[in-house]
């Protein structure tokens, strides 16, 4: 999500939305209807870009913001899109094909700039969300006001982090991925920092001492850094040649047979995700 805040706010900010379009009216949820989407969001430049947790914050004009969730399968593109029909009268009805050089499948949002390209989200499972309101309407939703803090905010220094688990019980993996806990680290990159760390996904908050608390918050920094610094990664939204980039190629046990040291990756069922680690070298249980 940092990544594509990133290249979001480099190629957009300072653009004009004209209109909104979409084939999946779902998505907006705040208002709900496809008109007042449109309206809160067409007309309003683009001032700022942002992301907390795992939404991306595209702040208008007039003091509006737009929220966009992307969830598992989403992502923000910006490119150029037609409408087409489906072949033989083919099933689904029309449907955005990306205008070469563009990139997106599965856009189904698709909000038109004042320089003739567009803001596109493909989203194969069609689970976003998307937001338009007063910024402080949207900053004081539950699911906005309760988000932990960012890991690579500056001032989230390691006194910070251990005041965290004060008082706290449950297993780390779980509480990782809480972004009520610390907002925004996920599946993939909870299991990249806890084989970093050294530390077991089941590992109880009660069984981590100071010790290991630094540990886990270097290992957390560093990971993320790196992970930023190399592109992120495409695991669970490969590209079209599905050749590992970015931090894909660095991966250490999310979805690995063998760690770098050569010992086989277990994997587990945590809260209903999965948790990949090398149990020849956890030292907490």
């Amino acid at each position: 999500m940092e990544i594509i805040a990133r290249d979001l706010r480099a190629n957009i900010v300072g653009r004009k939305i004209l209109s909104v379009q979409t084939d999946w009216p779902k998505y907006f949820r705040l208002p709900k209807s496809s008109a007042a989407f449109g309206a809160c969001a067409a007309g309003k430049g683009i001032t700022a870009i942002d992301r907390r947790g795992k939404n991306i914050l595209i702040h208008l004009t007039a003091g509006y913001l737009l929220l966009i969730h992307q969830k598992i399968s989403g992502r923000l593109l910006v490119g150029n899109w037609r409408r087409v029909s489906p072949p033989d009268g083919g099933e689904g009805g029309p449907r955005w094909q990306p205008v070469p050089p563009s990139r997106g499948r599965f856009v189904h949002l698709v909000f038109d700039l004042d320089d003739g390209r567009q803001l596109g989200l493909s989203d194969l499972r069609k689970f976003g969300k998307a937001l338009c309101a007063k910024e402080a309407v949207i900053l004081n939703l539950p699911e906005m006001r309760n988000l932990g803090p960012e890991p690579l905010d500056p001032r989230f220094r390691f006194s910070c982090f251990q005041r965290l688990f004060t008082g706290r019980k449950g297993r780390i993996k779980q509480m990782l991925m809480n972004p009520n806990f610390i907002a925004g680290i996920g599946n993939i990159y909870s299991d990249e920092v806890l084989y970093a760390a050294g530390i077991h996904p089941l590992t109880p908050l009660t069984h981590l001492g100071e010790t290991e608390l630094r540990t886990l918050y270097d290992a957390m920094k560093r990971v993320l850094r790196k992970a930023i610094r190399l592109g992120g990664t495409g695991v669970e939204s490969p590209n079209a040649s599905g050749a590992e980039t970015g931090y894909d190629r660095v991966r250490t046990v999310y979805q690995r047979a063998v760690c770098p040291r050569g010992h086989a990756i277990e994997r587990l069922k945590i809260g209903g995700r999965s948790a990949h680690f090398c149990p020849a070298e956890k030292h907490l249980f």
